[in-house]
């Protein structure tokens, strides 16, 4: 894989605007190390060097690389954003927060869930994060029947959006505005939501 597919499949994009320095940098680098490569293989040092930082900055923000590994795996800051709207507005809120979040922050706030390349245990981390920061949460707001299943196709489409605006990074989605993004494709997620 080039550099720019690796990117891709780890939610990141190459254009918009400048990469993020410091810890963010950092956590965009560790996003892609550990959905790329197995555990054992993801270091430090690498993160480091594809972060713009040295090992000692990524040791002083997040200690051991276990520690690393479970601020990647961490859903909840991003569920926080997501979900941070009044339920008759919650599906517009959430397709303009992926959007701006992908676009500010050159990553996606969920996909990394999809494209985890570990162990089972690390896969199976990241889907229990997933299922109970995210999924399990929304279902917790959602109100009337189905509200599980709801929830899943909600996780299912914005996990889709996030998918496409990765694959088409050059095509009509990177060029529209946020907002016009959410004229089509929010009303799908409201009518999930059931308000």
């Amino acid at each position: 894989m080039t550099a720019r597919t690796d990117r891709a499949a780890a939610g990141t994009a190459d254009a918009g605007p400048a990469a993020p320095t410091g810890r963010d940098a950092i956590l965009l680098a560790a996003r892609r190390a550990f959905t790329q490569r197995p555990y054992a293989d993801v270091t430090i040092r690498a993160i480091a060097a594809d972060a713009g930082v040295s090992a000692a900055l990524v040791v002083k923000h997040f200690g051991r690389k276990e520690e690393l590994f479970n601020a990647v795996a961490d859903f909840g800051p991003a569920a926080d954003e997501l979900f941070d709207a009044p339920l008759d507005e919650l599906g517009r809120h959430m397709v303009l927060t992926v959007v701006r979040v992908r676009r500010a922050q050159r990553g996606d706030p969920l996909l990394r869930v999809v494209f985890s390349l570990g162990n089972q245990d690390e896969r199976s981390l990241l889907r229990e994060r997933f299922r109970e920061q995210v999924t399990t949460r929304l279902t917790g707001r959602l109100p009337g029947r189905d509200r599980a299943l709801r929830a899943e196709l909600i996780a299912g489409h914005l996990l889709g959006l996030g998918a496409t605006l990765s694959l088409h990074r050059e095509g009509a989605s990177s060029r529209a505005t946020a907002e016009h993004l959410a004229d089509l494709y929010a009303p799908a997620l409201q009518r999930l939501v059931g308000s």
